[in-house]
Order: C-alpha cells, then structure tokens, then sequence
C-alpha cells in the first residue's frame, strides 16, 4: 500500500498506521529496526506531515513503535501474547 484510499471511512492517519502495524506484525520491520522517516511517509503516502504524526502517535500508544532522541523511530520489543 502507498495511496491512501480517500473515499474510505477510516482517516489517512489510521490507515497508514494500520499499514505501517501490518509491515511491524509480519516482519517486514523487526525489532529493533527504525520504520520510515517522515520525509521517506510523506513521499510514500502524499500526506501531510501532521497526519503522520498522528499516525506514529497511534503506534505509540499500542506500544509498537518509541522513539529514540536525534535517531528516528523504532519497532519496540513486543510482550508474548497471553
């Protein structure tokens, strides 16, 4: 995926969080790796930066993705499923 479907319901930001979680589930992007910068999100998806702001928060929040200070952002170690 690298258009975001705009007669879709669900808002750019979560569907670029629900594709940035599919490439973090199936390996794509390991543990430990750094995902895409904003400049690499916003030439992949044509949005603008705030909406991938939102959508990095999104991934924050379910534990996916921390961000290290001056380097980027980074897939998180994940708890084993219960």
């Amino acid at each position: 995926m690298s258009a975001i479907d705009r007669d879709s319901p669900v808002p750019p930001y979560r569907q670029i969080a629900g594709h940035i979680r599919e490439l973090i589930e199936d390996g794509t992007i390991p543990v430990g790796r750094r995902i895409p910068s904003f400049v690499e999100m916003e030439a992949t998806y044509g949005v603008a930066r705030d909406t991938l702001r939102k959508a990095v928060q999104v991934l924050k929040d379910e534990g996916l993705v921390e961000t290290v200070t001056g380097m980027g952002i980074f897939v998180r170690e994940q708890p084993p499923k219960a």
